[in-house]
């Protein structure tokens, strides 16, 4: 059950973005950096690079880490207790906040797809593990 902590810390930093990601757009009207008119649809204007890195660092978390939730629920589900499966579920987590970071700060594509190679190595770790509890 203690797997439900590095989930949720997982949401959070979810929310945490898709806030950013809302707020940049407001200040991209704002600032008049782009028209209104390109969220109707997401068309015509190019947003600025400061609103397009948050926008694809949340739809990024909402893309891999779907495989992690649904882990997630299986292990709480069939009450999996292991100590490697939540030390991992913590390590992923670490993972995709320093790709955010990366991601919404200086943006280095090598030291993001590091972060982002790591995470998905250690989600695949997890479900490796899993297999082999559950087989």
């Amino acid at each position: 059950m203690d797997l439900i902590y590095p989930v949720f810390s997982l949401v959070v930093l979810t929310f945490i973005v898709a806030t950013a990601t809302g707020l940049s757009r407001l200040i991209s009207v704002r600032r008049k950096d782009i028209n209104p008119k390109y969220y109707v649809l997401m068309s015509g204007d190019t947003p600025p690079d400061y609103v397009q890195k948050i926008g694809r660092n949340f739809s990024n978390l909402l893309e891999a880490p779907v495989l992690f939730y649904v882990l997630a629920v299986l292990v709480i589900t069939l009450q999996i207790d292991s100590a490697l499966m939540l030390n991992l579920a913590w390590v992923y987590v670490a993972l995709r906040l320093v790709h955010t970071i990366i991601h919404i700060t200086y943006n280095h594509a090598i030291h993001r797809f590091i972060a982002f190679l790591l995470s998905l190595l250690v989600l695949l770790a997890m479900w490796i593990h899993f297999m082999m509890l559950v087989g």
